[in-house]
C-alpha cells in the first residue's frame, strides 16, 4: 500500500523516496515537500491523511527532510493555523508559553549553577573563585540548543555538573583545542580521559585549601578578572588575585 503513512528516507532523484525496506516509491504528482520548521502546521498535516515523512541520518543525528503530503491539505492547514496565529488570544497564549519557558530556563540556570558550586567544593578560601567559575561554566553549558551535556537529561544534574565543568576546563585550561590528535578510533576519547584526571588533580589543590601561585595557574588566569574580584556582597572592587584568594 503505497499510499499510507509511513517514514522514507531521500532519493537522489527528484520526487522519489526510498522506503526502510529499500522499495523506491515515487511521491505522487499531487502531493507536495512541506519543509520542516512549523511542528504544529506538520503534526495537523499528518493528521489529515497519509504522508511521508523523510528522513535522513548524518553521523549520529537523525534529521528530519520535510513531509511528503497531499497538497490541497497542506494548504488548507497552512491557512486555518495562519488565521488562527492571527486571533488575539492565541497571541497571548504565545507569550504565555514563552514566559514560561523563560522561567523555567532561569531556574534551570541558577539550580545547575547551584550544583557546578557544589561539585567543585573549594576551600573557603578560593570560594569567590568557585563562584565565578560556576556562573561561567552555567552560562556557557545552559542554553537552549547549545546540544551540551547540561541539556541532557538521560543523567543526574549533579553529574551533568561534574562533566560539563571538566569539558569547561578541557577547553580553558588545557591545550585541547590544539592538540594534534591522531584519527584512530579511541584516540580522542584517551586523549580526552588523560586531560580530565588532570584537570580534576588541579580541582582537588582547590578543595585542599592548597597555596597557589594564582599568576601562573592556568584555571585561575580561565577566569574574568573583574567578576573574579567581586566579593560575595556583589559589591565590585578591584584587588589582585593574591589580595582576593590568599
Amino acid at each position: 500500500m503505497p499510499l499510507q503513512s509511513r517514514e522514507v528516507k531521500p532519493h537522489p532523484k527528484p520526487r522519489q523516496v526510498v522506503t526502510l525496506s529499500g522499495e523506491v516509491l515515487i511521491v505522487p504528482a499531487h502531493w507536495d515537500l512541506l519543509e520542516p520548521g512549523d511542528a504544529t502546521l506538520t503534526r495537523r498535516v499528518k493528521a489529515k491523511g497519509p504522508s511521508w515523512t523523510v528522513k535522513e541520518k548524518r553521523g549520529r543525528r537523525v534529521v528530519s527532510l520535510g513531509v511528503w503530503a497531499d497538497k490541497e491539505t497542506i494548504e488548507i492547514e497552512r491557512l486555518k493555523l495562519k488565521i488562527e496565529r492571527q486571533k488575539p488570544e492565541y497571541q497571548k497564549q504565545l507569550q504565555a508559553g514563552r514566559d514560561r519557558r523563560a522561567k523555567q530556563q532561569e531556574n534551570y540556570v541558577e539550580d545547575f549553577r547551584r550544583k557546578v558550586f557544589e561539585f567543585l567544593d573549594f576551600h573557603p578560601k578560593y570560594e569567590a573563585m568557585a563562584r565565578v567559575m560556576a556562573q561561567q561554566i552555567a552560562s556557557h553549558a545552559t542554553p537552549v540548543g547549545s546540544g551540551t551535556v547540561a541539556r541532557t537529561e538521560r543523567i543526574p544534574i549533579e553529574k551533568r555538573a561534574e562533566a560539563a565543568t571538566i569539558a569547561w576546563m578541557r577547553h580553558q585550561t588545557t591545550a585541547y583545542d590544539d592538540m594534534h590528535i591522531p584519527r584512530v578510533k579511541g584516540a580522542r576519547r584517551e586523549a580526552r580521559r588523560r586531560l580530565a584526571a588532570k584537570s580534576k588533580e588541579l580541582l582537588e589543590t582547590y578543595r585542599r585549601g592548597t597555596s597557589i601561585e594564582l599568576t601562573k595557574c592556568p584555571l585561575a588566569n580561565a577566569l574574568t578578572p573583574n567578576k573574579v574580584a567581586e566579593k560575595q556582597s556583589g559589591e565590585p572592587e578591584r584587588p589582585s588575585q593574591g589580595e582576593l584568594f590568599s
